[in-house]
């Protein structure tokens, strides 16, 4: 039986959703998260979301730590 795999569409990076979130801070994040998947695929619009997310997770948690 054939299963249909969901294949994700490269894209350019999208403007970031959260409020004084930049599209530079989410491109590093990114690259940092999916380095080692860079020379396979490009980023997906799931792959950015995903990253900011994290990265804004990442942001509120040192600024309680601090």
């Amino acid at each position: 039986m054939k299963t249909k795999t969901k294949v994700s569409k490269a894209m350019e990076q999208p403007k970031p959703f959260t409020p004084g979130v930049s599209k530079g801070m989410v491109r590093e994040h990114a690259f940092r998260l999916y380095r080692d998947k860079l020379s396979v695929r490009p980023l997906t619009l799931e792959d950015w979301v995903l990253a900011e997310k994290d990265l804004v997770a990442t942001t509120e948690m040192e600024a309680v730590e601090g």
